[in-house]
């Protein structure tokens, strides 16, 4: 079941609110969204959730264990365990047919590849455990010793399927004492349907671009109708992921919960270290946190440690040597960053750290898309000169007149608008009234028309899904 949709929109959603406000105890409230969340989970394909329960139920165990008063051993064990257990699961599922391809063509090998169906969302759930293992260790948090409790962190629906990826320590309160305030409906609510919008208006029919160029004949491209095509992608991707993360803190928000920010408006960085602080701020913060420190091959170097991140980056988001490029690629540039220093890049002329950084965060979402490399070899002839098909063609000119407007809406939207209710609103009581009664026409006119564009419409699915 995807959030988008009508049936989760009009029959799944309004169904769970019910039943969670027809109960008053925070246990029966707890119990309603556990029995929703592995339904949302077990729809469409009900073994899956057998692996959800089976890591929340040996992450439960080793959380314990790591605060086992039985000594040291007893502690390094769990989170021994904890961590083999949770890349392992993460390295049959995901990895392991990548892995024996890459073996028989590396060696003339002919062993069977495994063709294992990825359980949706591994990579996200199992982050969250995998953090909560090690807080526990590290004595940052306090074990939960409710199974129902721990449960519920593992498997609530808003984010489990593609994240943010949430820390134990942001809801651990929330998830034994809460309550949904008239703020917390309305700012969830409009959370929600903004997010919505971006997924149904914006990114689902920007993709329709990005398929026509993009997903077609690459030999083709002029060099404009490459660039044009990685651009529009560019724009789907963040409408596409950030989207869903303002669906799933709205929704958050509608059950009491506060999760931390995920996107902050990333394409106005000045460099990409910066991009990397405002894209997809809860797996970076993942790294940071519980990779950086760590010493590599026994070393304690940041730009090994740096390395190391960069390259984990990438092989997180998927089994393709495209990802794996694409995290390095990204290593690198942070890397000349980071020597060159902070003062000095400043120094450097605004105008110009923009083109700079734009230009590499839009080929770095080439890298991202081609898991083919013979295609991806293509995707950067084509954008150099040695593409021999011109510069320009009528192809994209007709595609970007056509949707001129669908195109320049997707640029006003990576800025911070939202922000300019909540000035205006400040100025008065008047302009507080005014905003919310504009506020809520606007969000039922986005959810109105995200319907339409639902009905008879064979729905996109989140990109992030797969990873």
């Amino acid at each position: 079941m995807i959030f988008s949709s009508l049936i989760f929109l009009y029959l799944f959603l309004p169904l769970c609110l019910i039943c969670y406000a027809a109960v008053k105890s925070i246990r029966d409230r707890n119990i309603v969204l556990v029995i929703f969340s592995l339904l949302f989970y077990a729809w469409g394909e009900p073994t899956r959730i057998i692996y959800l329960l089976l890591s929340a139920a040996v992450n439960y165990v080793c959380g314990l264990g790591c605060a086992s008063t039985r000594g040291q051993g007893m502690r390094k064990a769990s989170l021994a365990f904890s961590l083999v257990y949770n890349i392992g699961m993460i390295g049959v599922f995901k990895y392991s047919g990548f892995l024996m391809e890459n073996i028989n063509a590396l060696f003339g090998t002919g062993f069977p590849v495994p063709h294992i169906v990825q359980m949706v969302g591994i990579s996200f759930y199992t982050f969250q455990v995998m953090s909560y293992v090690i807080d526990c260790y590290w004595e940052t948090v306090e074990p939960q010793r409710s199974p129902l409790r721990f449960l519920l962190y593992v498997c609530l629906f808003p984010q489990l399927i593609a994240g943010p990826i949430v820390r134990y320590r942001t809801i651990a309160e929330e998830i034994g004492s809460r309550a949904t305030t008239l703020e917390d409906l309305s700012s969830g609510l409009t959370r929600f349907v903004v997010g919505l919008a971006k997924k149904v208006i914006l990114a689902d029919q920007l993709y329709r671009i990005v398929d026509d160029f993009l997903g077609g004949d690459l030999d083709t491209l002029s060099i404009a109708g490459t660039w044009y095509g990685v651009i529009v992608y560019s724009l789907y991707i963040y409408f596409d992921f950030s989207g869903y993360s303002d669906m799933a803190i709205g929704l958050g928000r509608l059950f009491g919960f506060h999760f931390d920010e995920n996107f902050r408006h990333p394409f106005l960085c000045k460099d990409i270290t910066e991009f990397w602080q405002r894209w997809h701020i809860s797996l970076g913060s993942f790294f940071r946190d519980y990779l950086l420190p760590l010493p590599v091959f026994g070393i304690r170097n940041k730009y090994l440690s740096l390395g190391l991140v960069w390259l984990c980056t990438g092989i997180w988001h998927g089994a393709s040597w495209n990802y794996i490029l694409w995290g390095l690629y990204y290593g690198l540039f942070i890397l000349i960053e980071t020597r060159i220093g902070k003062k000095k890049m400043r120094r450097i002329p605004l105008w110009l750290r923009h083109v700079y950084n734009k230009l590499v965060i839009i080929i770095g979402f080439g890298i991202f898309y081609f898991e083919d490399t013979a295609k991806l070899g293509l995707f950067f002839r084509n954008i150099s000169l040695f593409n021999a098909n011109g510069f320009l063609s009528q192809t994209e000119q007709m595609s970007a007149a056509n949707n001129l407007f669908l195109l320049i809406a997707a640029v006003i939207c990576t800025f911070p608008l939202l922000e300019l209710p909540a000035r205006i609103a400040q100025r008065s009581p008047a302009a507080r009234t005014a905003v919310s009664v504009t506020g809520t026409v606007l969000c039922a006119a986005l959810l109105v028309l995200s319907s339409i564009l639902l009905v008879d419409a064979t729905t996109q699915p989140f990109l992030y899904y797969r990873f």
